[in-house]
């Protein structure tokens, strides 16, 4: 139900109406309608906000040392060795599902594995091993192959190195090292 504005005798500010200005009678406000948030309400409001937020952050902070602290990530199989061509590359998954990673091998003997989560914003890179560089297709941004420093583009960190050993013409994933 709208409620009918009333036409008051004094304005608000206690003037005539011949002493209000122009722009105050061609918009009357009734200021007894007015709701307004005292002090106390405001502060409350914005020491609930800050509180959530930080409580969001310290749960963030808390699931990736929880994350790390999970210890050494068990030794996972990758693939054969005769599977993969020089200049190949396949997918897979370690420590566990949520971590994609790509094995790469540049030469007969050499084989280099990392995330392959871009360090900006977590989209998938690319190895392109003719270029010697892994390229993120969401910025732009290029990685070194040999060592996934980043070459370009908006990523500052480094991919996270997926240590190989190599026993009985198999790879195997042993552990991630995370640099900054």
């Amino acid at each position: 139900m709208v409620k009918p504005i009333i036409e008051s005798s004094t304005p608000p500010d206690g003037r005539s109406l011949e002493e209000q200005p122009k722009w105050r009678q061609d918009f009357p406000i009734d200021t007894a309608q007015d709701e307004y948030v005292a002090r106390r309400d405001f502060v409350k409001f914005l020491t609930l906000t800050s509180a959530a937020f930080v409580i969001g952050q310290i749960s963030i902070g808390a699931q990736n040392l929880l994350r790390r602290a999970r210890g050494k990530p068990p030794i996972s199989s990758i693939g054969k060795v005769a599977d993969i061509p020089v200049g190949g590359a396949i997918s897979f998954n370690y420590p566990d599902h949520h971590d994609p990673c790509v094995l790469v091998r540049t030469a007969e003997d050499q084989f280099l594995a990392y995330g392959q989560k871009c360090t900006h914003l977590s989209c998938a890179v690319l190895p392109d091993v003719e270029e010697g560089v892994f390229v993120c297709p969401c910025h732009h941004g290029r990685f070194d192959l040999s060592n996934g420093r980043p070459l370009a583009g908006p990523p500052r960190r480094p991919l996270p190195i997926i240590t190989l050993k190599i026993e009985h013409g198999t790879v195997y994933a042993t552990g991630v090292e995370l640099r900054t």
